[in-house]
């Protein structure tokens, strides 16, 4: 027997035609393994309705991504009791659709670095920022907007998608 997932709740949704400039998508996500993964589920579905297929080399690169900064926020940005937040917004820029991806958590910039450096090649973990410093076009990370009062970051970053 298997349990049902609640459905998720969406925050924000525009959905991408040919007079909209913008489309954007945004759901909180449970600070677990699990809430990673669906993220990263979730990003594909979207994209693919938004015409980036899912098979393609920009849907996969925007999943991996995503898994990155996401589990980034449930292993080192968790407070007990909060979720993180995964906003999607895909523009137009010159012709270039470009797609940004922000992940929000509870935790405060400290520690982030502002530019990446490869890990000791003995440790097994780290890499996450500098995969996405190669496969994104650009990221970063600001204070969230409306902090919580745990404080709080957003780590983003830009992918042309066609």
């Amino acid at each position: 027997m298997t349990a049902e997932l609640p459905s998720p709740r969406v925050i924000q949704h525009r959905p991408h035609d040919e007079s909209a400039r913008r489309a954007q998508f945004r759901m909180r996500f449970s600070s677990t393994a699990r809430g990673a993964r669906l993220a990263r589920r979730l990003t594909t579905v979207r994209l693919d309705e938004w015409g980036v297929p899912y098979d393609s080399d920009a849907s996969h690169t925007a999943a991996l991504i995503v898994g990155e900064l996401a589990t980034n926020a449930t292993v080192h940005g968790h407070t007990s009791g909060q979720d993180f937040a995964l906003s999607l917004s895909l523009t137009t820029v010159e012709g270039t659709r470009v797609l940004r991806i922000e992940v929000s958590d509870t935790v405060g910039r400290a520690g982030l670095p502002e530019t990446v450096t490869p890990p000791d090649p003995s440790v097994e973990t780290g890499r996450g920022l500098l995969l996405i410093s190669a496969l994104a076009r650009r990221w970063g990370s600001t204070e969230r907007a409306h902090p919580t009062a745990a404080g709080g970051k957003t780590v983003w970053a830009e992918l042309e998608v066609g």
